[in-house]
């Protein structure tokens, strides 16, 4: 319950809409009350007491009773979609706001198909707790507290009566709430199973085709999508058995009623209006119990989903601004010096070990090694996406860890070994350097790039849809658009994950210019894979297991005769 308290926090802000709900709630039920007494009044003093002229007026007070009842309802259903619509929008604010926070050791430990299942499916079956639950047990609590008033005002031992199948109700709804409510947190998990395959499995589409892997795919999401078939008749079973019991169960209160009722009014204790008015509401009376229980089925789902949301709203990230951190007031100058740094992701598994090296302003430094040895990790590192472990990385003589995060990685431009483009348009993608960007300066940093002149040869120019994750673009395209980008953003710092392996030499060529523009006076890390293109760099560092083992220029390492030997001559060879 304690996911149901924190959703009902949410209506806060909004405390005007939902008075106003409720006041229209109290409104309604208090004009349902009115149909049965004015029924009681037709019985007993129209038709009993043979006074037609009576009958108009009452007829006339049902009319104004259904209407303002009505009317009173259409208004209670505007007032609460607003506020539910209101108070899920902040809700989603909320947890994609923690989404953005989180660190991204959260996302590497899980699927992003699981974490969309959290955002869309889990934050939408909260909304049923706005459109059928609280409101739906607000009315319900209402509705019973005033036909059980009612019903002790005609009759209070027939009322007493009426109260009999309530302890039952409730031993049956506890049953039903501690059996199901672990079984909607299996079902939930297994639809955000369901959703990271789907999502896996949409991804790697080219992959099932190339290796001709449909039948497989089909298989093993039709396996998936079985077990959450299987959850959710498990919860069927059981309501299949509770919803009908309990409808039953309520039945037997009637049957009392009508027992008792009909001697009353045999041996002249009742009228037969009263009788009638007091099954009439009797009706009214176990209808909301009918409707606590469905709600009940409902509000399990629902809490289910809200723990998996608030999970995300609660998770504490890895990394994140310390008290005090620091936003200077200009760009930094680029030194960048690595102080004795080592780091882990797992205990007992180091991937880097006494870590010190300085990048001078406007250098470029090359990190080179076999896969695996800790070269990507260090640039983690400086972008603060981990905490080192032991030693410190220092910007200009500032800690990263004493600046905030967003002045850091302001000063840092990143292009990728495979470039991430969003699916949007070629402006968009290079926009996203920086937002406020004009016309002239998208196409300056295109130009600078080698990328304007075939932009310009797309469909629609810069305005053209590039698909998801740019697949409509070549490796070498996407490669340019990336380095257009960070141009745009002229961060002091470049990091460049070097990916022309798999392009032609004209392409190669291209990328290279590009380079140039990109890191000119810039401070500048390239994790190289083809070392033939190191002659030009500063300084070159050596990196196995975690450990810097040989640093020079691109002669001084041949001359050595070391590890940097062994790879260059590896590749020749290839």
């Amino acid at each position: 319950m304690r996911s149901l308290f924190r959703v009902i926090h949410y209506i806060k802000p909004y405390q005007r809409l939902a008075y106003l709900t409720l006041a229209c709630a109290v409104l309604t039920t208090s004009l349902e009350m009115v149909p049965p007494w004015l029924l009681k009044r037709v019985i007993d003093d129209v038709i009993r007491a043979d006074n037609l002229p009576l009958l108009t007026w009452l007829i006339l007070g049902l009319v104004a009773s259904y209407l303002g009842r009505n009317l009173l309802n259409s208004a209670r259903i505007r007032f609460n979609n607003t506020l539910e619509q209101r108070v899920i929008y902040d809700m989603r604010d909320q947890i994609y706001r923690a989404l953005q926070r989180l660190s991204v050791s959260y996302y590497e430990n899980r699927a992003t198909g699981e974490i969309m299942s959290r955002v869309v499916n889990d934050v939408n079956n909260l909304e049923r707790i706005f459109i059928d639950g609280v409101e739906a047990l607000v009315m319900a609590g209402l509705t019973l507290l005033g036909i059980m008033t009612v019903l002790f005002f005609l009759n209070w031992q027939l009322a007493l009566i009426a109260v009999i199948p309530i302890p039952f109700l409730v031993l049956g709804a506890t049953i039903f709430t501690t059996r199901v409510h672990k079984l909607y947190h299996l079902i939930r998990q297994q639809a955000a199973q369901l959703n990271a395959l789907l999502q896996d499995s949409i991804s790697g589409i080219r992959e099932t085709m190339s290796f001709n892997r449909e039948a497989y795919e089909v298989e093993r999401f039709n396996r998936q999508s079985l077990e959450y078939s299987r959850g959710n008749l498990r919860v069927a079973r059981i309501w299949s058995v509770y919803s009908p019991g309990m409808i039953l169960i309520a039945s037997t209160g009637t049957l009392l009623i009508l027992w008792f009722g009909t001697h009353s009014v045999l041996e002249g204790r009742m009228t037969v209006g009263g009788l009638v008015a007091f099954l009439s509401y009797l009706g009214l009376f176990y209808t909301p119990i009918n409707q606590i229980h469905s709600v009940n089925h409902m509000l399990q789902q629902s809490l289910a989903s809200g723990e998996r949301v608030f999970e995300i709203i609660d998770a504490v990230p890895e990394v994140s601004d310390r008290p005090g951190a620091t936003l200077l007031p200009q760009k930094v100058q680029g030194f960048v010096e690595f102080k004795n740094v080592s780091f882990h992701y797992r205990p007992n598994a180091p991937v880097l070990q006494q870590i010190s090296l300085q990048a001078f302003p406007g250098e470029k430094i090359a990190l080179v090694g076999p896969s695996g040895s800790g070269k990507s990790t260090i640039i983690k590192l400086l972008m603060r996406l981990y905490d080192v472990d032991t030693g410190a990385i220092t910007i200009d003589g500032h800690d990263v860890r004493d600046l905030k995060l967003s002045y850091l990685r302001d000063q840092i431009g990143v292009v990728s070994q495979e470039p991430f483009l969003f699916n949007g348009t070629v402006r968009e993608n290079i926009v996203y350097g920086r937002l406020d960007a004009i016309e002239e300066e998208v196409t300056a940093a295109a130009e600078a790039a080698r990328a304007h002149e075939f932009i310009l040869s797309l469909p629609d120019g810069y305005s053209t849809w590039i698909g998801e994750r740019g697949v409509k673009l070549s490796v070498g395209q996407k490669q340019r658009i990336a380095i257009a980008r960070a141009l745009l953003k002229d961060p002091p710092i470049i990091i460049f994950d070097e990916a022309t392996s798999n392009i032609d030499t004209e392409t190669e060529a291209k990328i290279q210019e590009a380079l140039g523009a990109l890191t000119y006076h810039r401070t500048t890390f390239i994790i190289a894979h083809r070392l033939s293109t190191l002659k030009h760099v500063n300084k070159i560092l050596v990196v196995q297991n975690g450990r810097i083992i040989e640093r020079g220029t691109h002669e001084e390492l041949l001359a050595g005769r070391g590890m940097y030997t062994l790879l260059y001559e590896a590749q020749f060879q290839m």
